[in-house]
């Protein structure tokens, strides 16, 4: 019988920014990756928190993820800029490209940053909540060019990314977090199914030949299978009209993506910023978001024992619960971790007591 191990979240943003800096990254780039890491954990995005942090670990040692240094600036506009990442660790880029196109949407009432070659960005709801919190509205979206896994429409042959968009809208009371992927789940929970030897939970997958398939194996099947778009084989021509939508705001903007061919695991990221006292204000806004938001949760649910929720509700429940009681991980994740931190001579997180 498995124990659910509770764990102090600070405990936990110190341990894996021990483990960063054991591998020489520079001390705000550490900290900044794991205060996100820990924040998708929260949110309860387990695939794309820690569990992400021993293949940022290995990319370091192997050099494809870069420990220090800094970004270069592509284009610059009073609106919009893009840079190149060079590889640095994603959570980093993308938290300043938040915070930069936070900063010209106050005073121009957009703010956009393109970012190509990142690192791995992580779970892109994890940046939302500081944004909202402030009255502005954020989008981000992200795609790896170097990692096909979805196929389009109609074919067989994996070309695209699950290609995540994220949206935090501000209300009265809780922000809605929307984290939405193009296709139904993400490599990362096909990766975890796999490693347990389970299967999908419903067929969202299919196979080199193009059916519909719970068995996750087929990713490494020859030939290959691949997610399922966001729609299914009878709608699934609405996911991948979305997935080319963000290639284009991501690798398109940035100036760099599959027609590069890159071999190295990254990310190409659009984020913006919006500030509703640019538009119709910000009160009338919050006004409008807070009115629908209670529309949607007021009326009848088609099941009495499962409520109509906003997008990010139980998201945030989880954080607060986590907060003060403990963040309980999900399975596999600190047996992946164990091992670097006995190499890196970083002592384990304690648990709380239950």
């Amino acid at each position: 019988m498995s124990i659910n191990h509770h764990y102090d979240p600070a405990a936990l943003r110190t341990f894996a920014k021990s483990l960063l800096a054991a591998k020489a990254v520079d001390a705000v780039i550490a900290e900044t990756v794991s205060d996100v890491l820990v924040e998708g954990d929260l949110l309860g995005h387990s695939t794309h928190g820690l569990a992400q942090l021993s293949s940022y670990l290995g990319s370091l040692e192997k050099g494809t993820m870069r420990a220090s240094g800094a970004y270069d600036v592509v284009s610059d506009f009073p609106a919009a800029t893009t840079w190149d990442g060079l590889w640095l660790p994603g959570p980093w880029l993308t938290k300043l490209a938040c915070e930069e196109a936070s900063r010209r949407a106050r005073t121009f009432g957009t703010g956009t940053v393109v970012i190509r070659r990142a690192h791995h960005v992580a779970c892109l709801a994890a940046y939302l909540e500081p944004i909202t919190s402030d009255g502005l509205v954020c989008i981000i979206q992200s795609s790896d060019p170097a990692v096909r896994a979805v196929a389009p429409h109609g074919g067989t042959r994996p070309v695209l990314t699950p290609n995540p968009i994220a949206v935090g809208i501000p209300t009265d009371g809780d922000p809605i977090l929307i984290d939405v992927s193009m296709s139904i789940a993400t490599v990362g929970m096909a990766r975890r199914l796999i490693a347990s030897g389970e299967k999908a939970p419903f067929p969202w997958l299919i196979d080199g030949k193009g059916e519909a398939t719970d068995d996750p194996n087929v990713l490494d099947d020859n030939p290959r299978g691949s997610l399922m778009l966001l729609g299914g084989l009878e709608s699934g021509h609405k996911g991948f009209g979305l997935a080319l939508m963000v290639e284009a705001l991501t690798s398109g903007l940035g100036g760099h993506g599959r027609a590069d061919r890159p071999e190295n695991w990254g990310a190409s990221v659009f984020v913006q910023v919006l500030d509703p006292d640019a538009f119709g204000g910000r009160e009338a806004f919050i006004r409008e978001t807070s009115f629908t938001a209670g529309e949607c949760v007021a009326g009848p649910s088609r099941q009495e024992a499962n409520p109509v929720r906003m997008p990010g509700s139980a998201g945030l429940r989880r954080k607060r619960s986590a907060i003060a009681n403990g963040l309980v991980l999900a399975p596999g994740i600190m047996d992946a971790l164990t091992p670097w931190a006995d190499r890196l001579g970083v002592p384990m997180p304690a648990t709380l007591p239950t």
